[in-house]
């Protein structure tokens, strides 16, 4: 979650490269872009119950939120449809794509997973409007999509919009057409293949945004705003598309940026100077710059933010690559141990002078070192993360594992929604001020009764890091 910036789009002759290769490959292959999907091979996994503690809290979330997204808000918002017959999605920036995104992401995961809970709208109806949200967003993406009016992609955060779309849309494969599959993996494509064409110091050629907030010679490249995010978003999408088409023509360089993108994302100082090879990258030659503090803190807003020290984004990476039964780049965990450090034990100063602790002992209370410009209400954002940190082992550093913050977090959570009916979480924007809120929580908890459901398998845990 970060403020929304100028788009930056990259340049047309790069946009129009991108959809000519997708169409060559399709060409190529002598068949649709979907017959390069590997289907996720259900068959291969048993079940999970939910009885276990963290699973019945995760579970009681995302029934609560993801039937609130895809009851009320999805008929309050999605009323009409345009003449093409894809839904009027309202618009082509962030709130008329991401948040749909992540509403089919968090109802596909209940869905898909039994976790949905039916009152209000049956599953039936709830995975026809799901699969609605997500063939619209694919078929909006400019590599489908020549209207200017409707079409979106190229941005700056929307290889975060696809990959949602993109989860949401391999978890229900089954439920989509060949044509709406098509239209999906030529989003995914297009959006993965922009990365290919960096280096070391951009994202997107030579015409994005810098990997780093510091470079190693010390110069700040973007003062106050470190780049974990937008590296671990771009990396998530390459994680989706390596393992949805590890046959693709374009599989090994999206590999390769992907594993680039995670080292990058929480890279530290003394990373810049050290001996460490990670996913076959040697650390002090590869990266030019870092984006966390060796103490574990991250810069966002010009403050430490303790939002962003959430790094769930690089540990649902195990949920994507076991889907597709295979390891997760160890990079994407790197340094995450002392990030939670920091939020757990780490003592900053306050204003009266004396010191605290970001995490409070016994409470799911949040105390902001320098503020925190989102508003004041986040127990759902921390609840994710230590439900993550709790089952890759990434507390070794703490005092108090995670376990016990994720059981502080979620009943915290759970308070939030049961001051309603309908499952949504939020009373204001003073609470959380971010418009896609309520699809926040259904996103991160989606994605976490995911991992929960691949790592708690009756038929053994499917998720591993290479």
């Amino acid at each position: 979650m970060k403020i929304t910036k100028p788009v930056r789009h990259v340049a047309a002759l790069v946009t129009s490269t991108v959809m000519a290769a997708t169409l060559q490959i399709s060409a190529a292959h002598g068949a649709t872009p979907a017959d390069q999907v590997q289907p996720v091979a259900w068959n291969t996994f048993g079940t999970y119950s939910a009885g276990d503690a963290a699973g019945q809290r995760v579970k009681k979330v995302l029934a609560d939120e993801s039937r609130y997204l895809i009851g009320p808000n999805y008929a309050s918002k999605y009323t009409s449809y345009l003449p093409d017959g894809y839904l009027n999605l309202g618009g082509t920036d962030e709130g008329a794509v991401r948040y749909p995104a992540m509403t089919a992401l968090s109802v596909s995961a209940a869905l898909k997973l039994g976790a949905y809970n039916p009152v209000g709208l049956s599953a039936a109806n709830a995975t026809i409007r799901d699969v609605n949200l997500i063939r619209t967003i694919a078929a909006r993406h400019k590599a489908n999509n020549t209207d200017s009016t409707t079409a979106w992609g190229y941005g700056w955060q929307t290889s975060l919009w696809a990959y949602y779309d993109g989860m949401a849309a391999w978890l229900m494969w089954d439920k989509l057409s060949v044509t709406d599959r098509d239209k999906v993996v030529n989003m995914l494509v297009a959006e993965a293949n922009r990365f290919t064409t960096g280096n070391d110091v951009y994202l997107i050629g030579t015409s994005g945004a810098q990997l780093y907030m510091t470079r190693k010679d010390g110069t700040v490249v973007s003062a106050g705003d470190s780049k974990v995010e937008e590296n671990q978003w771009s990396a998530a999408l390459l994680g989706l598309t390596t393992a949805m088409m590890p046959g693709h023509p374009q599989a090994a360089a999206w590999k390769t940026r992907h594993a680039q993108l995670l080292v990058a994302a929480t890279a530290g100082p003394a990373d810049l100077t050290g001996t460490s090879t990670v996913d076959g990258i040697k650390l002090s030659t590869w990266l030019q710059g870092s984006n966390i503090g060796d103490d574990g803190t991250v810069i966002n807003h010009g403050i430490v933010h303790p939002i962003y020290m959430i790094l769930d984004q690089g540990l649902d990476e195990a949920a994507t690559a076991g889907l597709a039964n295979t390891c997760a780049p160890v990079a994407a965990k790197r340094n995450v141990d002392s990030v939670y450090d920091a939020l757990v034990d780490k003592k900053y100063p306050t204003s009266s002078g004396g010191t605290n602790t970001i995490y409070q002992p016994g409470s799911a209370n949040i105390f902001y070192p320098q503020g925190n410009d989102w508003g004041t209400t986040f127990a759902g954002y921390f609840g994710g993360f230590d439900n993550l940190v709790s089952l890759y082992g990434a507390d070794n550093l703490v005092t108090t594992k995670a376990a016990t913050w994720a059981q502080l977090h979620d009943n915290a959570q759970i308070a939030l929604q049961a001051r309603y009916t309908d499952g949504h979480t939020y009373a204001s924007g003073t609470e959380n001020s971010y418009g896609g809120r309520e699809q926040r929580i259904g996103a991160i908890y989606g994605l976490n009764y995911l991992s929960l459901w691949l790592n708690k398998n009756s038929a053994g845990n499917k998720t591993c890091w290479s």
